[in-house]
């Protein structure tokens, strides 16, 4: 938009050059030079700005990074930078200055005469290639870069089709309202195209900061929340098995309920359905990792209660002693595991081969001791077994961790809500740096309506000087103008907190298995957000319009 500004107010000036002799490649070096030294100028700006964020990103993750003192920037980001724009400026920059070479001689006489504008298959062309190349440069890979790129685009449509569904929305509006805001809403109606990029620069940047900052900790609190009172936080292992009853007096003496231990036995997978292991080309980095690791066996008579059995079944009471394992679903599937198949473990140097007799779902949020391998009572005996179990132990109580450490040196306490509560900590400072970053998707919109606005300033200085000229005060149409961008700050703020409530829907379903409560919040803080901020920057970019008089303006037109 700002490029095609740039090319209409050069029409009359090439025009004269035309007429006293430039040619059409003397033209296209001229002003292909000019728009090369301001991109030269804005990237190296960018470079300055992109420097100081780096100080400001170390600032905001001083709790995260053990080094605060990075090393100096080096050329090559530089260079990056500077390519980035320059690229950029090719690509959207470029076909709108490629007509002026054509433009007529005869336009000194006749301003109506344009010149022929280029093919848009051609102009769109160039855009997506520049913004394909920089995509290869920094992925590297072909197949990543057009996935993303059909990533780009896809969300790009579905932005832009839920704007102009607003839109059109919208539109319905415009006779039950004052003239104020009759005049607005048939601005954004005239300049539709226009207004629809708008709403889905502001509404990207508006939808990943409620994101971050509304659907994150509504996120979290669910996911606390999940965890219900008396839900274990201290995780105690390496207790032997001469040790449990120590360890169940000590919690009783101090009148907390003592932990359930689970028995543990370490092993190593060697064979799968008689094939070794080191000779099996597994699907995916995850099985071949799952393999080599050392696993924990452990031993039950029934499944615990935040276990549930997928396939197969569990053992029964005569079954007990015999060689079969039950498999949580997520490690069969990385090792290709089905009902009936067996594995083949060395445990101490004894080799003991297991019969997959169920798979079963394991709810690992529940903070209860749990095993990916799960075998029946017996199974394991005379093999070397230590014991694991966790405990809810109140904060104003810690003191029993301390005697029971004293008592047996040997057990190790973990304590799981130090864990979480750095978690947390880690969660809110990164946070914090990448809302940082995504203030610069804002500023990216700011500077997209400054284009549109002046894109549409010499349309605006006309409309308002017809409207004043016809007896609208001044005041009438700066609340016409401003209701025209609080208007398109709601429908930006509306789509923002449409599209954060679905990414927190499928982030709580998908990523955390819980169930997602809207947060009324993220629609009242897009919606206001949305209106006043850019309400704010669409009036002050058009301020000027209303300082130029009406007869300057008729005259000239």
């Amino acid at each position: 938009m700002a490029a095609r500004r740039y090319a209409s107010r050069h029409l009359d000036a090439i025009a004269i050059i035309k007429c006293v002799g430039g040619t059409q490649a003397f033209v296209l070096r001229a002003y292909s030079l000019q728009v090369l030294l301001i991109g030269l100028v804005g990237s190296a700006f960018g470079v300055l700005v992109g420097w100081g964020a780096q100080a400001a990103l170390v600032e905001l993750m001083s709790g995260l990074l053990s080094v605060t003192d990075l090393p100096a920037p080096r050329a090559a980001g530089a260079w990056v930078g500077v390519g980035t724009g320059l690229v950029m400026l090719a690509g959207f920059a470029l076909p709108p200055l490629l007509p002026l070479r054509r433009v007529p001689p005869a336009r000194v006489l006749r301003r109506d005469l344009d010149p022929p504008p280029l093919s848009a298959w051609f102009a769109y062309g160039i855009a997506l290639a520049a913004v394909g190349t920089l995509l290869y440069l920094q992925t590297g890979d072909a197949k990543l870069t057009g996935w993303f790129g059909a990533g780009v685009v896809a969300t790009g449509a579905l932005l832009a089709g839920g704007a102009w569904v607003l839109l059109c929305a919208l539109g319905g509006l415009r006779t039950r309202v004052g003239v104020a805001w009759r005049y607005g809403l048939a601005n954004i109606s005239r300049r539709r195209n226009e207004s629809v990029v708008q709403i889905v620069a502001f509404g990207l940047g508006i939808m990943v900061l409620l994101v971050l900052a509304l659907v994150r900790a509504d996120l979290m609190e669910g996911w606390r929340q999940t965890v219900g009172e008396g839900t274990p936080n201290q995780f105690l292992i390496n207790i032997q098995t001469h040790e449990r009853s120590t360890v169940a007096a000590v919690f009783e003496g101090a009148g907390i309920e003592p932990p359930v231990l689970h028995p543990m036995v370490r092993a190593r997978l060697t064979h799968l359905n008689d094939t070794p292991v080191d000779e099996i080309e597994f699907d995916s980095g995850r099985g071949r990792s799952f393999a080599n690791r050392e696993a924990n066996l452990s031993w039950t008579a029934e499944p615990q209660v935040d276990n549930r059995i997928v396939a197969g079944s569990w053992w029964t009471e005569a079954q007990h002693g015999e060689p079969l394992v039950s498999v949580e679903v997520e490690a069969a599937e990385r090792l290709s595991l089905a009902v009936g198949d067996t594995m083949t473990y060395d445990i101490a140097g004894e080799s003991v081969v297991l019969t997959v007799s169920s798979l079963r779902t394991v709810d690992w949020d529940s903070f209860n001791p749990n095993f990916f391998l799960v075998l029946p009572p017996g199974a394991l005996d005379g093999l070397p077994a230590t014991w694991v179990g966790g405990a809810f132990v109140p904060r104003d109580e810690r003191g029993v961790l301390l005697q029971l450490v004293r008592t047996l040196p040997t057990v190790t306490v973990i304590d799981i809500d130090a864990i979480l509560d750095q978690v947390r900590s880690v969660v809110a400072q990164a946070s914090r740096a990448v809302e940082f970053v995504f203030v610069f998707t804002l500023v990216a919109g700011i500077v997209v309506m400054l284009a549109a606005v002046n894109a549409s300033r010499d349309e605006r200085l006309r409309e308002s000087a017809l409207l004043r000229t016809f007896g609208a005060a001044r005041g009438v149409v700066l609340r016409g103008l401003g209701a025209e961008f609080t208007a398109l700050g709601a429908l930006a703020g509306l789509l923002a907190a449409i599209g954060a409530t679905g990414v927190g829907w499928v982030l709580a379903e998908r990523v955390f298995e819980s169930v997602y409560a809207p947060d009324p919040w993220v629609w009242l803080v897009g919606l206001g957000g949305g209106a006043f901020g850019v309400g704010l920057v669409g009036l002050l970019a058009t301020r000027t319009v209303l300082q130029v008089p009406p007869l300057a303006v008729l005259r000239r037109t």
